[in-house]
């Protein structure tokens, strides 16, 4: 199927903006994008979101990649992957409509806790309980930051975007990898990959100018007012 002017030009504005929150704050690409891809193309959702992010995350390493904290990664990791392996699982299993109903209910549950200022301590459990929420939801959904967001919370913005991007890294190339065996990656996927893949790059370099404009707490606020704006879309979309 394909894309008319106008879908092209909102997914790319929806990408923009995605990778320039991605890199100011260490997530929001997943969250935003997500819901926008399911209403325009449900089979542009998680795949083409993950690809992207992918992309996205691969350069804020390249350019904080000392900043990482690694221990952490790992043991996040080492949860991801019994996640990654279900949410790989559902992509598989689950019709379109309940997987787009699934991608909305993500949303409003990762905005719900982050109102609520839930701040979980940061303790090997908690880190990789975290890593396999974030697993499952983001192969499934494409959205895992909420997770890892909450429970490293506490370091600063710079550590904070190093780890997280560093752990999304890795992290997507393996439900990448889940979601290419449960046949969910192909020709479709990377052709609306390439389409869009500069309106990525674009955010990624406003980010720079424009990050150091950017107030923190109001940035994500905003973010989360219209993720939860594209999932109360989707949903009126599916149930009506």
């Amino acid at each position: 199927m394909g894309m008319s002017g106008v879908e092209f030009a909102l997914l790319s504005l929806t990408v923009g903006v995605g990778a320039l929150l991605q890199v100011s704050i260490g997530f929001g690409l997943g969250m935003i994008a997500a819901p926008v891809f399911a209403l325009v193309d449900p089979s542009l959702a998680p795949t083409v979101v993950l690809l992207l992010a992918t992309g996205v995350t691969a350069m804020v390493v390249a350019r904080e990649r000392h900043g990482a904290d690694l221990r952490g990664c790992g043991w996040a990791l080492a949860g991801r992957v019994p996640g990654v392996l279900a949410g790989a699982l559902l992509v598989a299993l689950l019709p379109a409509r309940y997987l787009t109903l699934f991608i909305a209910a993500v949303v409003l549950a990762g905005v719900a806790l982050s109102i609520a200022g839930y701040v979980p301590r940061e303790r090997r459990s908690s880190v990789l309980l975290a890593g396999m929420a974030s697993g499952l939801m983001g192969t499934a959904t494409s959205i895992g930051g909420p997770p890892m967001a909450m429970v490293w919370q506490r370091l600063s913005g710079a550590r904070l975007r190093a780890t997280m991007s560093t752990f999304f890294l890795v992290g997507s190339l393996m439900s990448l990898a889940a979601l290419t065996m449960a046949g969910a990656v192909g020709a479709h996927s990377l052709r609306r990959t390439a389409l869009l893949a500069p309106a990525a790059l674009a955010g990624v370099l406003l980010a720079r100018p424009l990050g150091r404009h950017l107030d923190v707490r109001r940035t994500r606020t905003a973010a989360m007012a219209v993720a939860v704006a594209g999932a109360a879309v989707l949903v009126g979309q599916q149930v009506v």
